[in-house]
């Protein structure tokens, strides 16, 4: 018989972190990664809905760096220091080299915006308060634990890479749409 999703290891509200530690589950690390993970899912969403080809590889990469975030948040010192992927200062590089790219071609806003012109900015919106949550909760760890310098940059950075996302897919919209309606009346 195949093994079975429930342990009921956790069932009194305590988890065991990677190192083994236990710990309750509202420890700030779980409310970190938890967030993160909560994170990751949005942009899963949003990688299924992206219409842009840019915008999926860009996601999957995130995806993955979250997922190694999420390992340092869940491993005390030692054990971190054993895993084989960190969050690093070239991945928040590289996500300031897509804003740079992205905000180069569609200028950022000079006001506050609404989202929700279209379902995959909306959605990478949503992602973005996602991010800022765990950002918050990654504050706390890091004060409480320390270590997390580079994951609270990064993290800070993902939130205005998300921003820039959403922002660039509203105004294709409003491009394609133009486009659209110059067709129509150029066919009429």
């Amino acid at each position: 018989m195949g093994s079975k999703i429930y342990t009921r290891k956790g069932d009194l509200g305590q988890t065991s972190l990677f190192s083994g530690e236990k710990v309750g589950k509202d420890d700030p690390r779980l409310q970190a990664y938890g967030a993160l993970d909560e994170l990751q899912a949005q942009l899963g969403l949003a990688r299924a809905l992206a219409k842009n080809e840019e915008l999926g590889p860009i996601l999957i990469e995130i995806q993955r760096d979250i997922s190694a975030a999420c390992a340092e948040l869940a491993s005390n010192t030692n054990a971190r220091a054993r895993l084989q992927r960190h969050i690093e200062h070239s991945d928040t590089e590289r996500l300031e080299a897509y804003i740079d790219s992205f905000t180069s071609r569609y200028p950022l806003p000079k006001r506050f915006i609404i989202p929700g012109r279209t379902a995959d900015s909306a959605t990478l919106h949503v992602a973005r308060t996602v991010c800022r949550r765990a950002e918050r909760q990654i504050v706390a760890v890091n004060r409480e634990v320390g270590g997390y310098d580079e994951i609270l940059v990064y993290f800070n950075r993902l939130s205005d890479l998300l921003f820039t996302l959403g922002w660039s897919l509203e105004v294709m919209a409003v491009v394609d749409g133009a486009v659209q309606e110059v067709l129509h009346s150029a066919l009429q």
